[in-house]
């Protein structure tokens, strides 16, 4: 049994960091081997429109045809019983690099016939673990959850089969508040915040790995 857990936040021990390593060592106590892959160290860009992998009769035919850091990074995930995929949002969407991840692997598998059929032979679950800094009324408010679903987990879930989601808010994001200009919050909310809440946070992103490497 393989995780591969995919990182699309550009600091490696913050709070995507974090309870993605938490997702890993729940498949690992579940038996699974388990890698990690940060976006932010490999080159690569969105797609580019060379729609090579919908060419009839190309070598690439279901398979994005762009060699840079993400072609090994697509050979793994075939390769994977579960996909767990991590990232804070930014302007109320993922990174960029995570968006531009999904671009590329999502989009070589559609079919543009009548009945945009699925090329993708590898049914696996994904988990999706979102950050944010915005209190969880939000989610609701500014319909977060609704967006998500429609603009990521409904084309994974046509693609892979399901999803699972853990949407993590109100999160802790400097070492030291009073470094930066942040009179928007009260840190001692937010510290007791960290201190209680994410915890439990962890505890989730655990239980989704073990769930995963289970199977």
């Amino acid at each position: 049994m393989k995780v591969l857990a995919v990182n699309g936040g550009p600091r490696k021990n913050w709070n995507t960091a974090t309870l993605l390593k938490q997702a890993m060592e729940g498949a690992v106590s579940a038996g699974a081997e388990v890698e990690l892959i940060n976006l932010y160290d490999l080159d690569y860009k969105g797609c580019i429109s060379c729609f090579a992998c919908k060419r009839i009769g190309s070598k690439s035919y279901g398979n994005c045809a762009v060699k840079d850091d993400l072609k090994p990074l697509f050979e793994k995930i075939q390769n994977a019983d579960a996909l767990i995929l991590g990232s804070p949002i930014y302007l109320g969407m993922v990174t960029g690099e995570m968006r531009s991840f999904l671009e590329r692997l999502i989009f070589q598998y559609l079919v543009y016939d009548k009945n945009y059929s699925n090329l993708n032979q590898n049914k696996i679950p994904v988990g999706l673990i979102y950050t944010m800094n915005v209190p969880e009324a939000y989610l609701d408010k500014v319909g977060y959850k609704q967006m998500f679903s429609t603009t990521i987990e409904n084309p994974l879930a046509r693609t892979f089969g399901e999803t699972e989601s853990l949407f993590v808010t109100d999160t802790y994001q400097f070492d030291d508040y009073t470094k930066y200009e942040s009179s928007a919050f009260n840190e001692e909310e937010k510290a007791k915040r960290r201190e209680e809440i994410f915890p439990e946070d962890c505890k989730k992103a655990y239980d989704m790995g073990y769930r995963f490497g289970k199977r």
